[in-house]
């Protein structure tokens, strides 16, 4: 009799142990650590915006900012890539038609992964997402990248 019981028990699992209901979620949706890595990264790439935005506020608005998590494989590096040893870390995609003949804006794409695989910490995480920006809006007006980050 015994060995019928256990072996029951075995076959089902219970993720309603003591009677207690489901688990539910270990912080509130309102505290930062409940935010997932993704979510993180865009508030850390609006707070890298920021600065460049005010700064440049009217020579930016008919520019996009996105976050990919990873770029496509393509065998060749188009146009406008900031690549670190083959790998981009960011696209400009300038302003054009699409394949349905609609205008589309430029745009900055962040690639997520690449970038946080090259920073050893949140802070220097947070560095290379401004120096890419710096680098993609420089390169979509034309100037220094200094001349964007206010050093020149």
């Amino acid at each position: 009799m015994v060995t019928a019981r256990s072996s029951r028990r075995r076959g089902r699992r219970n993720r309603d142990r003591h009677g207690r209901g489901l688990r539910g979620p270990l912080y509130p949706s309102t505290l930062p650590a409940a935010s997932t890595r993704a979510e993180k990264f865009d508030a850390l790439v609006l707070d890298a915006l920021e600065p460049i935005e005010a700064r440049w506020r009217t020579e930016l608005t008919k520019l996009d900012v996105a976050v990919d998590d990873v770029p496509e494989v393509t065998p060749d590096t188009p146009d406008g890539v900031l690549a670190d040893s083959g790998v981009p870390l960011a696209r400009l995609v300038q302003a054009g038609v699409d394949r349905r003949g609609q205008p589309t804006r430029a745009r900055i794409v962040l690639y997520r992964r690449p970038l946080e695989a090259r920073a050893k910490d949140s802070a220097d995480l947070a560095d290379l997402v401004h120096d890419v920006l710096v680098e993609q809006v420089a390169a979509y007006l034309g100037l220094d990248p200094g001349v964007i980050d206010g050093e020149s």
